[in-house]
This record gives C-alpha cells, sequence and structure tokens, in this order.
C-alpha cells in the first residue's frame, strides 16, 4: 500500500519511477491468498477510513471497496464466550473486492502496464552509481538467482518493514539519521490460519459454529476470527481466517508450520465449537505484522542522500496508515 501510493503520487507530479517488489504481484500485507475453495484474506481483514485524502484516493476506483457488517465484532473470552455483544460502531468496516489484495493491485496496475512495476526481484544492496556519483544504483536479485544493477535514480524510496529496511541500510553501510530513527520501531509477528468447510453448504445449513462473522479473542493462541465467506464479493463456502495472538505467534516462530496449524486449529475449535475437521487448512507466517511502537511521524526522509522511507509502522498499524505514509513521503520528495 504505502509503496504504491507513493509510486503513484510520484507519478502523477512528473516524476519516472521504478518499483522493485520482492513477490509477484503488489498487494504486501493485503494479501488475499486463493484455493480450491475460495479466497482468504491473510493479513489485513478490513480497513477504516479516517483521513479526506483516503476516502478521495478509493473514490477513484468505484465498486473495488465495499462495506462489512463485521461492525458488528463480537468480543469473546478465552473460553470463547460472547464477553461484550459488539464493539462500538463508530465507524464503518471497509473491504476490497472480491480480496483485500484488490485494492492495491487495482492502483498498480498502471505502473505494471508502464513496465514500471519489477516483481519477483528484491533488492540487496544499494549503492552510489560508480559512474555518476550524483545518482544512486541497486542490486538486484531475481528469480532463480538472477542478478541485476539498476542505475541512474536520483532518490531511494524504502516501501517495507522497519526492519528489513534498517538492515538494507547496514548491509549497503549506508550511515544516514533513518536508521537510528527505525531501530526503535517495533513490530509483533502474527501466524495465520486458513480453514475452509466446503461440507457447511448443504441445504438447510449454512453456516457452522457461531452465529457472529467477527471475533477479538482473548484466548492465549488466538486473537482474531473472522468469517471470510460473510465479506461481500466471496463465494458461499464456509472459511474462516484465524490470526494468532502476538505473544504466542512470537513464541512459536520458528515452529514447523503444520506443528502451528495443529495447535491454533485446535484452538479455533475450543474458541468457536466448530469440532468439524476441515477440507482445507493452510497456514501463513507473518514476521512483521503489527506495529506495537511506531516512529510517531509519517515518514522519514533525508534529503541530503537522497533516501526515504514510509509504511504504516511510521504512524501505527493501519491499512490507512500505510496510505498517509506513502503519500506524505512522495509529497516530500516532489
Amino acid at each position: 500500500m504505502a509503496g504504491v501510493v507513493c509510486a503513484r503520487t510520484l507519478v502523477q507530479a512528473g516524476h519516472q519511477v521504478t518499483v522493485f517488489e520482492k513477490s509477484s504481484r503488489a498487494g504486501g500485507r493485503t494479501t488475499t491468498i486463493d484455493s480450491p475453495f475460495g479466497s482468504f484474506d491473510a493479513g489485513a481483514q478490513y480497513f477504516t477510513v479516517r483521513d479526506p485524502r483516503f476516502a478521495q484516493a478509493i473514490d477513484t476506483v468505484p465498486g473495488v471497496c465495499r462495506p462489512w457488517s463485521a461492525n458488528a465484532v463480537r468480543v469473546l473470552d478465552a473460553a470463547g464466550r460472547v464477553a461484550a455483544a459488539g464493539l462500538p460502531t463508530r465507524e464503518p468496516h471497509w473491504v476490497a473486492s472480491p480480496g483485500m489484495s484488490a485494492l492495491v493491485t487495482t492502483w498498480a496496475a498502471p505502473l505494471l502496464q508502464a513496465g514500471q512495476l519489477i516483481t519477483d526481484t528484491r533488492v540487496s544492496s544499494i549503492e552510489r552509481d560508480p559512474l555518476d556519483g550524483a545518482h544512486w544504483q541497486v542490486r538486484t536479485e531475481g528469480a532463480g538467482g538472477t542478478q541485476h544493477v539498476y542505475a541512474g535514480f536520483d532518490a531511494v524510496l524504502l516501501a517495507q518493514p522497519a526492519t528489513p529496511a534498517q538492515a538494507l541500510l547496514a548491509v549497503s553501510a549506508l550511515e544516514t539519521p533513518l536508521s537510528a530513527a527505525m531501530a526503535r520501531v517495533t513490530t509483533a509477528p502474527c501466524w495465520t490460519l486458513m480453514l475452509a468447510y466446503p461440507q457447511a453448504v448443504r441445504p438447510g445449513l449454512t453456516t457452522l459454529g457461531p452465529q457472529w462473522n467477527a471475533a477479538r479473542s482473548t484466548h492465549h493462541r488466538i486473537s482474531w476470527l473472522a468469517r471470510e465467506s460473510s465479506k461481500p464479493g466471496r463465494t458461499t463456502v464456509e472459511r474462516w481466517t484465524v490470526q494468532a495472538s502476538p505473544a504466542w505467534s512470537a513464541e512459536h516462530l520458528e515452529d514447523d508450520a503444520e506443528r502451528v496449524q495443529s495447535k491454533l486449529l485446535k484452538a479455533f475449535s475450543e474458541v468457536t465449537g466448530i469440532r468439524a475437521e476441515p477440507t482445507h487448512a493452510d497456514t501463513r507466517r507473518w514476521r512483521y505484522a503489527q506495529t506495537t511502537q511506531p516512529l510517531g511521524q509519517s515518514h522519514l526522509w533525508d534529503a541530503s542522500l537522497a533516501l526515504g522511507a514510509c509504511g504504516d509502522w511510521c504512524l501505527g498499524h493501519r491499512l490507512e496508515d500505510a496510505f498517509v505514509s506513502g503519500l506524505e513521503l512522495a509529497l516530500a520528495v516532489a
């Protein structure tokens, strides 16, 4: 979100931009994972809109974002009992359709079509161009270990979690105040479990287990549960996304995915009362999932070196924080 918004804003201001994306497509933590039974929002579950600039940007892609009735989010105790009927409905919960990744991929499409978005490419180091010290060059690794050097950049902007961004500056031996600022940021990991129960779709049985569609839980293993099939624009097959608590995720960060899946599935059964065996189960590990100590400002920009950084971690952990960060870094550069 932050990187694509930053790039689009710079392009609109007349700059030439190249975006390097280590994954196969843009999206980051708005990733939507497909399965034979329907999609799962493996990262961000929904977003809220408070900044008028974010609202204006969403209006540029009509039909992509729709309200989700999960503003009736339940609050559960450790045993899965409803401790509070619902969180205060202060603001609508929005989702992109047909999956959370749709908003970023739609905004990224013009960059991709113009050849300005290079996917499956990881930047391994940043350095001054040896032929022109006023410019930057970046070394990259692509699919199959292929290496390439791209040169001629006036500025380099990092749109990634604070820890890997700081590591990239360190491996590049770049001395900048950005590094010390990033070191103050802390982020919690998250294990995500995705479950599908196609057997629940038959006459007279529309859902399994609880009658709510989203809940926050105080169970020591689970902090969030959402019925994916309740989101607008999704298929009707009963699907759940379960996000482990930050503390449990950190404790089991390096565990085998199969072991994590087994433990989270047991906790899911305890919380929801769903004892049926899922037809489909998958896990996803997020090393940098939720900001616990943000930077406290919208972006970082070292004008003397022409190095910058943006991401939700600058302001918090909401999707809108990533948007504002990317936008305001682009405006500072432009």
